[in-house]
């Protein structure tokens, strides 16, 4: 069947879904889109509330044949329907089957090492560019790290990076947590290069990659570091970023390590979040979090539109190159980081597939299970900046 869609939005009437929706409906454009999901009455009502005169499809994340029909049509698939390890791996693999791009908003890197290891040498045998954690998981760590790197210009030793950001919660999020809390998931939540190819990192760099940081002051922003609750998810998407890039002959540097921390403005505010990230991960990985749920957002729930409009973000970056040389350099942006950025991040990226196909990063044939920066690259900072989210250094 010939493409005759360039970008599907599955999960449309989830939270994040219906945000997707709003941000192609804000923009210029003339990509032509449609909307999916299992529930048409939901569906259309997305639709009319948002005066989007597209193609609804219906498809369930379990029927092989009813994806078939939306990636034999589409371009590039852009989902939102999570719990990914429960509702997307069919989806990726129809993707690769009908030569469709994808590009999603997980966090569940035990789900991408799962794809990596199923589909990755097809996906990069075919040319097909399927690209998770495309929205505050894991863009802002992962083009952050490149941006700096890229402006650097020279082998660098390492990269912390250190995370800011107002916004609220999302019950589609929520439920993420709980069901990974219920899986046992081994070293697949504590590997430093879990998403690494094999014997792409040495024992040092396994050694200066722990996820266990500490408060700690850090001159060169004047600031305390601390543990990052996100930092699990992202550390992951950056190394293996890292390993592609190496494969191209751009590695960043033949020893490069990374490490991520919350940014504070004082011991004090560090040590409270010390505390308050302990106990959130007792919650998620004990009994009690029956007992939190049911006080939390549901799925479909999420923050207010005035959340929304007075959220932000903000990631301070110190790269330390070969030669001793530090720099700082700065990733930030407006609005409700977890919701109305992750959904022009992931809108964006699925643009970027089909708007910049001519200057992607590796050519036109590269594929593979990839990262943001690895697979969009420059393109996608270029689009970023053109819509209010701001690469700034060295400062």
């Amino acid at each position: 069947m010939e493409k005759d869609i360039d970008i599907i939005i599955y999960g449309a009437t989830g939270f994040t879904g219906k945000l997707c929706v709003k941000y192609f409906q804000s923009i210029n454009t003339t990509v032509t889109w449609a909307m999916a999901g299992r529930n048409l009455i939901k569906l259309q009502k997305v639709a009319d509330d948002h005066q989007a005169k597209v193609e609804i499809l219906l498809a369930d994340s379990d029927d092989e044949s009813a994806l078939d029909n939306l990636t034999s049509r589409a371009r590039v698939i852009l989902s939102t329907t999570g719990p990914f390890h429960r509702y997307g791996s069919k989806l990726v693999a129809s993707c690769i089957k009908n030569h469709a791009h994808y590009v999603d908003i997980t966090g569940e890197n035990f789900w991408v090492k799962g794809l990596i290891e199923k589909h990755h040498a097809e996906a990069s045998a075919k040319g097909i560019r399927i690209i998770p954690s495309c929205g505050f998981d894991s863009i802002p760590s992962d083009l952050g790290a490149f941006f700096s790197a890229q402006a650097i210009g020279k082998p660098i030793k390492r990269i912390e990076s250190f995370h800011s950001y107002e916004g609220g919660a999302s019950g589609g999020t929520l439920e993420t947590m709980f069901s990974m809390g219920e899986l046992d998931l081994g070293d697949d939540l504590t590997n430093p290069f879990l998403l690494n190819p094999e014997d792409s990192y040495s024992d040092e760099q396994m050694q200066l990659s722990s996820d266990r940081v500490g408060i700690a002051k850090k001159s060169e922003i004047n600031a305390w570091s601390g543990p990052f609750i996100m930092a699990t998810a992202n550390t992951r998407v950056v190394r293996r970023t890292e390993a592609l890039l190496a494969l191209r002959q751009e590695s960043y540097g033949p020893d490069f390590t990374y490490q991520e921390h919350a940014f504070h403005k004082s011991w004090w505010s560090a040590a409270k979040s010390l505390v308050l990230t302990g106990l959130s991960v007792l919650i998620l990985l004990s009994p009690l979090k029956r007992l939190v749920k049911p006080f939390l957002p549901k799925p479909g729930e999420g923050p207010s539109e005035t959340v929304q409009e007075n959220g932000w973000f903000d990631c301070k970056f110190i790269v330390e190159a070969n030669d001793g040389t530090k720099s700082v350099f700065n990733m930030n942006g407006k609005g409700d980081p977890g919701y109305k950025v992750t959904s022009k991040l992931v809108s964006e990226c699925a643009l970027c597939l089909i708007e910049d196909q001519d200057t992607l990063p590796g050519g036109g044939e590269y594929g593979g299970i990839l990262t943001s920066a690895s697979g969009l690259g420059e393109s996608l900072i270029a689009r970023l900046k053109r819509v209010g989210i701001n690469f700034e250094g060295p400062l």
